[in-house]
Order: C-alpha cells, then sequence, then structure tokens
C-alpha cells in the first residue's frame, strides 16, 4: 500500500471566502514504512492573508512573492499522489481547498479524489479517544511524538509529524488482520520447541476431598452463570 500524509496551509480558513493554498507538504510512505520521498511547495496565493493566519504559519506574502502559482504546480502535484491513499488530519479542510484550487484550473482536472483516496486520521483519532481533544498537538503528546521543534505551523513538518501519530493510532492494526505485509509473513512463520519443553511434565496428585471440593466449585459457577465454556 502506497500512502501520502499531507498537509496545507492557506491564507484563511474558508475556502468559500477566496482564501487560497500557499503551502503543500507531503510524506510518502509504501507498506506503512516512509521512503524518504517528500513533495514540499510554497505557492503564491495571489492575494492577501486574513487577520491571523500569518501568525499561525510565519509566511509572509513578501517571502512567498517568488513562489510559483498553484496553477503551475498543479501536475507535478498530482503526479506525486496519484493513486495513492492520503492521510490528511481534518481531510475535509485540505480537500475543500485542494478542490477549490482545481476547480480554478478547469473540469477536466476533476476533484482531489478523482486522483487518490482519502483517509482522514482525525475520524481514526476520535474513533478511539472519544471526548477528548484529538488536534495535531494533542495527539503528539498522547502518542508519545516529539513536536517540541513545532513552534508554527508548516505543512511539511506537519505532515512529518501525522506520518508518525499516524503509525502510533493505528499500531497492532496488522495483528488483527488489516491487510500489511507483515500479516502473511507472521503466518508462515516456524517455530522452533526446545526437547525441554517435549519433555513430560510431572503429575500431580489430587486426593479425594480435593476432587469433590473443585466439583462442587464448578457446580455452583455453572448454576450462577447458566452455562460454562467447558460444556460447550
Amino acid at each position: 500500500m502506497r500512502q501520502i500524509i499531507l498537509d496545507t496551509e492557506t491564507t484563511g480558513l474558508e475556502w468559500k471566502k477566496g482564501n487560497r493554498v500557499v503551502e503543500i507538504g507531503c510524506v510518502e510512505m509504501v507498506e506503512r514504512r516512509p521512503t524518504g520521498r517528500t513533495y514540499h511547495q510554497y505557492i503564491h496565493p495571489e492575494r492577501e492573508f486574513e487577520p491571523g493566519a500569518q501568525e499561525v504559519t510565519g509566511l509572509t506574502l513578501e517571502f512567498l512573492a517568488d513562489k510559483p502559482k498553484f496553477a503551475a504546480i498543479a501536475d507535478e502535484f498530482l503526479a506525486f499522489i496519484d493513486g495513492a491513499e492520503l492521510v490528511i488530519h481534518n481531510a475535509a479542510f485540505d480537500v475543500g481547498f485542494l478542490d477549490h484550487e482545481l476547480s480554478r484550473l478547469g473540469d477536466h482536472y476533476g476533484r482531489l479524489r478523482d486522483h487518490a483516496q482519502v483517509l482522514d486520521s482525525l475520524e481514526l483519532a476520535r474513533h478511539r479517544y472519544p471526548g477528548q481533544r484529538n488536534s495535531l498537538d494533542a495527539l503528539c503528546r498522547r502518542l508519545g511524538v516529539d513536536n517540541a521543534h513545532r513552534q508554527l505551523h508548516g505543512a511539511l513538518l506537519d505532515a512529518q509529524l501525522l506520518a508518525e501519530v499516524y503509525l502510533a493510532l493505528t499500531a497492532g492494526q496488522s495483528e488483527i488482520g488489516f491487510g500489511s505485509i507483515e500479516v502473511a509473513e507472521t503466518r508462515t512463520t516456524t517455530v522452533f520447541v526446545s526437547a525441554a519443553a517435549l519433555a513430560p511434565r510431572p503429575r500431580i496428585v489430587v486426593d479425594e476431598a480435593d476432587l469433590v471440593a473443585h466439583a462442587a466449585r464448578l457446580e455452583a459457577i455453572r448454576r450462577k452463570a447458566g452455562s460454562a465454556v467447558w460444556d460447550l
């Protein structure tokens, strides 16, 4: 399985108000292992930031002045994610912005889900930790992911942190059969047993009084529970 952990930064909170993407960060994983391949791009938004947005990202229009517009990087970005499963925290936000950017380029670009599947890690976290804070920072603290270097929001940094959070959040799925390659390998593992382990165990002698007490105890449990697994 090829997965892309994805994050974006934007000029504001709502694409419906004309806000734009200013940064995309992606981390590639194959069979739950980072490959070392990343995609990172700053983008000129062709508009001002909303109040407060610059404080979150630390980005400015001056810094982005010489960066390409989304139209110039769209093909390269789509080629990187093509056919993968995108893991995004609060996917509705990022997908909404990226769909808006693609729509500006023409119908032939389609929508993000025309190019890749989408998995929302926020929904996974809410299912595992209902009623708790499940922001990226909160999950880093809960799952032991070091985010001390995260002073500002950055798309590539946040994607790298989310990759660690996602792996910790879904750890153990291979053991219960969710399709990891390790499952098939585990099922064919050869187990070597020492001769000592196969040696006859010492015979335990139980007197009649112990047998009667044991039988009485089992019958009491059977009457209380209505049935017992040793009767099935």
